[in-house]
C-alpha cells in the first residue's frame, strides 16, 4: 500500500516565494528611479546658502559671498535662483574661485552673462580653474572687465584699508605664484587667498589669514557614511567646509560648487553659496561703545 501524501497548495491570494522576489525587485527599481530623478532634477537645483563667520585683524565686519564652479551655460533655473541669493544677502564681494566656464558646450559668453548680473559694493573678483586653462581665452583681463568683473592671476590688490585680496592660477593646470598674489601686501594686513584647487593650501598655510577654494563640488555624488566615489587631482584631503593648519592660523573653506561636471547630477552635496562673515578679532571696550 502506497502511504497517503498530502498536497499542500498555496492559498489562493497569498504570495509564493517567485511573487515575493518580484515585488522586491519592484520596489528596488521604483527606489532606483526615484533616486536617479531626484539626483538629476532637484538636488542640483536645491542651492544651499551656508552661512559661517571666522574671526580677524579687521577693523569693521567684512561679508564675502564665495560661489566656485558655476559651470554654467548660461542663465538658467539655478543661475537665477543664485543671482536671486545674491540680491537677498547683500554682501560686500563676491568671490568666485574658478570653473566659471562649462564643458560639453559651455562658453565664455554664457559666463559673461551671469557675471555681468552681479553686482557687489567691493567688487566681483574672480580666478581660473582648470577648465578655463583647458579652454584659455584671448584678453581674458579685458573679457573679465567687460562682464564687471576683476581677474586675479597672480596678483593681488587692497580690497580695504584692513584688507588684502590675492589670487592665483589654478595651481595643478596652470602656473600659481604665491609671491605675485601677495606682492604688495602692507605688513600686518588681513589676507585672503582665492584657488581653485584646495590641495594648494598646503603650500600656503601659515602664509594667509584666510584661504579659499572649490574644485571639489563636495564630492558630487557622496553615498551616506562614505567617502566621495570620486574628487579630481589636486583635492583630497580637502572636500567640503572648514578646515584648519596645524601650527598657524590659516583657515581654509571649501565651496561645493553651484554646477556639476562629467554628469549632471548631485546627490548628497548640494549647490552652494557661502556667506563668510569676517568679524573684528577685537572689539572696543563697553564703556566707548556706548559713549555718545
Amino acid at each position: 500500500m502506497s502511504a497517503n501524501r498530502t498536497i499542500q497548495r498555496p492559498l489562493r491570494g497569498a504570495p509564493t516565494r517567485e511573487n515575493r522576489k518580484r515585488v522586491i525587485w519592484a520596489l528596488v527599481l521604483a527606489a532606483v528611479i526615484l533616486l536617479l530623478a531626484y539626483s538629476l532634477w532637484i538636488e542640483p537645483f536645491r542651492i544651499e546658502v551656508v552661512h559661517t563667520s571666522v574671526l580677524g585683524n579687521v577693523a569693521t565686519p567684512l561679508r564675502i559671498a564665495q560661489l566656485s564652479d558655476l559651470h554654467t551655460h548660461g542663465i538658467g533655473i539655478r543661475e537665477r535662483r543664485m543671482l536671486d541669493i545674491l540680491d537677498d544677502e547683500k554682501p560686500d564681494v563676491i568671490v568666485i574661485t574658478g570653473d566659471s566656464l562649462a564643458g560639453y558646450g559651455g562658453t565664455y559668453n554664457n559666463v559673461q552673462d551671469v557675471l555681468q548680473q552681479m553686482h557687489a559694493p567691493l567688487g566681483v573678483w574672480v580666478v581660473r580653474g582648470n577648465y578655463e586653462n583647458w579652454k584659455p581665452i584671448q584678453h581674458e583681463h579685458s573679457f573679465y572687465a567687460g562682464a564687471g568683473a576683476h581677474l586675479l592671476l597672480n596678483s593681488g590688490t587692497l580690497l580695504r584699508n584692513d584688507v588684502w585680496l590675492g589670487g592665483v592660477d589654478d595651481p595643478y593646470t596652470g602656473k600659481a605664484s604665491l609671491e605675485g598674489a601677495l606682492t604688495g601686501t602692507p605688513p600686518g594686513i588681513y589676507t585672503i587667498l582665492l584657488f581653485h584647487s584646495p590641495a594648494y593650501f598646503e603650500r600656503v598655510a601659515g602664509k594667509v589669514d584666510l584661504a579659499l577654494a572649490g574644485h571639489t563640488h563636495g564630492g558630487q555624488v557622496r553615498p551616506p557614511f562614505l567617502p566621495p566615489l570620486f574628487l579630481p587631482k589636486g583635492c583630497w584631503p580637502y572636500v567640503a567646509g572648514w578646515y584648519d593648519a596645524k601650527g598657524t592660523n590659516s583657515k581654509l573653506y571649501v565651496n561645493r560648487g553651484m554646477g556639476t561636471s562629467v554628469l549632471p547630477i548631485r546627490f548628497n552635496s548640494r549647490p552652494e553659496v557661502t556667506i563668510i562673515t569676517i568679524e573684528p578679532a577685537a572689539k572696543p571696550p563697553a564703556s566707548s561703545a556706548a559713549a555718545p
